[in-house]
């Protein structure tokens, strides 16, 4: 028992546990986990630096981050490829059996190369990257050094080739979509009257759905305002529960706002106020599910990739029903009937009403949060503390999915039905991605 004692603590020195002796595995002392979360942290720093609109943002976390889980995931011999499982991805490297690698810096390597190509501010994420990276070489030899740098890149360049032609590219250029005057139809609202962004966002390759009407949900209601018909109903609620908001209905309509770049008007001036986008408050939640619960590196990888794929196919879902129904926002309505000063708590943002985007994206990030951390996963959301210092408590990842939905509805810029559907829409999303990618 001794000499094999002593052999477990030879190989723990040489290959970071007797567990995986003889098997790549982590050669640093670096903090890995923490390392990632820096990373993703500093991912989000730049897509609200940069501005980019709400689904074009979970793009960026999505190969970002698909790249770093499939860098990273050979430190733990019980976790599988997602890509492999996913549409329009090659094979993706695997490490070399007579080399030695650093998987952690590999991580920071593949997330890093991928994320320079999905924004605009790379130098930003150059140099912090390379802090990062220097950590490591600070401590490794230059053998492992290189090889953990070239398999980090390899996957990296495996993920864009995919990235590359996902027809995100095509989607750029295109002609403004400015709705239509017809009845119950969607046009530019006020006060900024913008154009309807990402139109064609359905046409960009899914992950895992078949196509981006997959579950596209019913039709909504005919558009009619004759006293007491469907739509009537929906649109005097909205306005009803504006004109009688409790104070806890505005405090949870602004923290789940979300806004990236709402426009303030202060009499002649106007000035953007630049704030996390949807997606990015949920891989906040992600990051506080990994700190909370001490998940090791490739869990923390798994985590923020799975809920960058759920947003990522809960966008393309929800874009595709808004521009297929093109349906009217509440504030146009109500102006041309009742009300022509009126304006919702929140800032109407510039595309169609049905579904609600918010609530289909959410809850598809709830589903595959509470597939890796479980139904009853009680956290403080502080995703948010930094921005508007808000914080709120939720007992699980749909409590808080489901306030989050029916935020906008308080927020005076979607129907309950809008927001009911959106999230039955969103579940469906994350339930298929999960078993898509061989996790249920």
């Amino acid at each position: 028992m001794k000499r094999l004692e002593l052999l477990c603590l030879i190989a723990a020195l040489l290959f970071g546990s007797c567990k995986n002796a003889g098997n790549p595995t982590a050669l640093s002392n670096v903090n890995t986990v923490e390392a990632i979360h820096q990373i993703q942290d500093e991912l989000t720093q730049i897509i609200i630096y940069d501005v980019f609109t709400p689904p074009v943002a979970s793009r960026i976390y999505t190969y970002s981050s698909l790249a770093g889980y499939e860098a990273i995931r050979f430190l733990d011999t019980s976790r599988h490829s997602l890509v492999a499982h996913m549409n329009y991805f090659g094979p993706m490297p695997v490490p070399d059996k007579n080399k030695q690698y650093d998987f952690g810096l590999a991580y920071i390597k593949a997330f890093a190369t991928v994320a320079e190509k999905v924004i605009f501010s790379k130098d930003t994420m150059r140099q912090f990257s390379t802090s990062l990276i220097d950590k490591y070489k600070a401590q490794l030899t230059e053998t492992v050094f290189d090889a953990s740098i070239d398999f980090g890149q390899a996957v990296a360049d495996s993920i864009w080739i995919r990235g590359a032609k996902d027809h995100y590219l095509s989607s750029r250029g295109k002609p403004k979509y400015l709705g239509s005057d017809a009845p119950g139809q969607w046009r530019p609202t006020p006060p900024d009257y913008l154009d309807g962004i990402e139109f064609c966002w359905n046409e960009i390759d899914a992950l895992t759905l078949d196509s981006a009407s997959q579950f596209l949900p019913p039709p909504p209601p005919s558009y009619t305002m004759d006293s007491g018909s469907v739509f009537y109903n929906m649109v005097r609620e909205v306005y009803d529960i504006q004109q009688n908001l409790t104070e806890e209905q505005r405090i949870i309509a602004r923290f789940w706002d979300d806004n990236p770049f709402v426009i303030e008007h202060s009499g002649h001036m106007m000035f953007g106020n630049k704030k996390i986008t949807p997606g990015g408050h949920w891989m906040g939640i992600a990051a506080i599910a990994s700190r909370q619960t001490g998940a090791d590196a490739v869990k923390t990888a798994l985590t923020y990739a799975l809920t960058a794929s759920a947003l990522f196919d809960a966008f393309i879902s929800s874009w595709d029903a808004k521009y297929k129904w093109n349906y009217i926002r509440p504030i146009t309505v109500i102006h041309e009937y009742w009300q022509k000063d009126w304006n919702p708590m929140l800032q109407t943002p510039p595309f169609p009403e049905y579904t609600s985007g918010h609530s289909t994206i959410t809850a598809a990030a709830a589903t595959a949060l509470t597939h890796l951390y479980g139904p009853s996963f009680a956290f403080n959301d502080t995703s948010e503390l930094r921005y508007i210092g808000m914080q709120r408590q939720f007992e699980s990842f749909i409590q808080a999915s489901d306030e989050c939905s029916v935020s906008r509805l308080y927020g005076g810029i979607h129907y309950r039905l809008s927001v009911d559907e959106g999230a039955v829409a969103g579940k469906l999303v994350g339930q298929h991605l999960i078993k898509r990618v061989g996790l249920h």
